[in-house]
C-alpha cells in the first residue's frame, strides 16, 4: 500500500521541500538502513528507471502497479500516462473483478504495458492451473499473459512440482504465456534458495514481500536467485500502510519504496493503490531513486511506530503453535483492516484459511507458545483477529 489521501499525512510541497533541504547531505554509506544504497539505480536524466526482468528480457519501469483494491480502470491508465508498464493482478482479486479492470484499462495499449497475474491460491493440480489461465484470459480480454505466477509458493518443495510445470509447459506452448513465476509470502529465503538452485531453471520470475525491515536472509536469498536468472518483483513494501502519528504528517512511502529500490537485484516493486495521490507519490520515486537521510530517518520513526503491530509475515513462529494456527495468514489479515483499511479484503483473506487453522482455534490456549523474532505479541493479535472477524 502507498498513503492513504488522509489529512494526517504529509503535503506533496512539504515532502519535497524536507527531500530538498537534505539532499546535499545524504550521507546515507554505513547506516542499517543504507546499506542498499547503489550508483548501479539511479535514475536516468530523462525519463523513469527501468531494470530488465532477469531472463525475460522485459524492460520494466521500476514502479509497476499492485491492483489488489482497484476497481476504475481510470487510475489504472493514469498509472501507465505516468509511465508504469508493469501491471500485476490476480485472479481471485477482488473476486476477478481486478482482472477484469485491467483488461479494460489496456484495451487499444495491450503492446505497450506488460501484464502479470496469478493462479487462485492452493492451485496443485494441471487442471486448476488451465482452468484458472483460461479464466484469466477471459477476464483480461487478451489472448495471452506475459508473466503468470502460481501464487502463494510457501513451501519450497512446490518448485519442483511436475504436474504443475507440466501445466505451464503446455500453456506456454500454446502461446497463452510469455512467462512463469511464482508468488511466496513465507518461508521465503527457503523457496527463494530452492528456485535458485533449480537446474532446471524452470522459473522465469519470482515476486515476494520485500520491505526495510526484511531480513539478511531473505535478503541473501533474492541476491542468489537474481544470479540465476530470475527477475525478482517486490510486493509488500510499504510495511503495511499504516498511517503514524509520530512520523508528524509526513509519508514514509517514497522512502519505502527507495529502499526496496536501492537493492539492484530488485527489477520492481508493485505497491498497491487505490487514488490518484497514491499514483502520483509512488510514480515519483522513478525518476528520484536516491535514499537520502531525510529518508532513513523516516524510516527509522516508521519502524518503531509500527512495532506493536507489524508482522513481517516470515512464518518463523508458526512451528512453535501445537495446533497449527496459521499466524502469519492472520496477521496479514489484520495488515489489510488495520493499515490497506480494506476490511472486505481482510475478511476474505481471514476467511480463506483452512478450517481449524484460524484464530478461533487458540481460543483455548492457556499460553501462546508461539514466538514472534520481532517480539510480537501473538496472543494478542490472536484475540483481536477473532473480535474483529467473528
Amino acid at each position: 500500500m502507498s498513503s492513504s489521501s488522509d489529512s494526517r499525512f504529509f503535503g506533496r510541497r512539504e515532502f519535497l521541500r524536507l527531500g530538498a533541504l537534505t539532499a546535499t547531505t545524504a550521507g546515507v554509506a554505513g547506516t542499517a538502513l543504507g546499506q542498499n544504497a547503489s550508483p548501479e539505480t539511479a535514475a536516468p536524466a530523462n525519463g523513469p528507471a527501468s531494470r530488465v526482468l532477469g531472463r525475460t528480457g522485459l524492460k520494466v519501469n521500476v514502479i509497476g502497479i499492485g491492483t489488489l483494491q482497484i476497481t476504475e480502470p481510470a487510475l489504472i491508465q493514469a498509472a501507465m500516462d505516468l509511465g508504469v508498464n508493469y501491471i500485476d493482478t490476480a485472479r481471485v482479486y477482488i473476486n476477478g473483478r481486478s482482472e477484469e479492470t485491467v483488461g479494460k484499462a489496456v484495451q487499444g495499449r495491450r503492446d505497450k504495458v506488460f501484464i502479470s497475474t496469478k493462479t487462485p491460491p492452493g492451485t496443485k493440480t494441471k487442471q486448476g492451473v488451465v482452468e484458472g489461465v483460461e479464466k484469466s484470459l477471459k477476464a483480461l480480454g487478451t489472448d495471452y499473459i506475459d508473466v503468470l505466477e502460481l501464487h502463494q509458493f510457501n513451501d519450497a518443495s512446490l518448485v519442483q512440482n511436475a504436474e504443475l510445470r507440466e501445466a505451464l509447459t503446455e500453456l506456454r506452448k500454446a502461446g497463452k504465456l510469455r512467462f512463469v513465476g511464482c508468488t511466496t509470502h513465507k518461508n521465503q529465503a527457503d523457496v527463494l534458495n530452492a528456485l535458485a538452485d533449480d537446474p532446471d531453471k524452470f522459473f522465469d520470475v519470482v515476486m515476494l514481500a520485500y520491505n526495510f525491515q526484511s531480513g539478511q536472509d531473505v535478503k541473501d536469498a533474492i541476491a542468489r536467485v537474481a544470479k540465476s536468472g530470475m527477475g525478482v518483483v517486490a510486493m509488500k513494501t510499504q510495511n503495511g500502510g499504516y498511517k503514524a502519528e509520530a512520523l508528524g504528517g509526513i509519508s514514509p512511502h517514497q522512502a519505502s519504496l527507495k529502499w526496496v529500490l536501492g537493492d539492484p537485484n530488485i527489477t520492481c516493486a508493485v505497491p498497491g493503490m487505490v487514488d490518484l495521490v497514491q499514483i502520483r507519490e509512488n510514480v515519483e520515486v522513478m525518476h528520484s531513486l536516491k535514499l537520502t537521510r531525510v529518508d532513513e530517518q523516516i524510516l527509522e520513526r516508521y519502524a518503531g511506530a509500527v512495532k506493536p503491530t507489524y508482522c513481517g509475515l516470515c512464518g518463523k513462529c508458526e512451528p512453535g503453535c501445537p495446533l497449527g494456527v496459521q499466524v502469519s495468514t492472520v496477521n496479514r489479515s489484520l495488515m489489510y483492516a488495520e493499515g490497506y483499511g480494506d476490511l472486505a479484503l481482510a475478511r476474505e483473506t481471514y476467511h480463506g484459511i483452512p478450517g481449524g487453522a484460524s484464530a478461533l482455534a487458540c481460543g483455548d490456549c492457556a499460553d501462546c507458545t508461539a514466538r514472534c523474532v520481532r517480539g510480537l505479541d501473538i496472543a494478542a493479535k490472536m484475540r483481536q483477529a477473532r473480535e474483529l472477524f467473528a
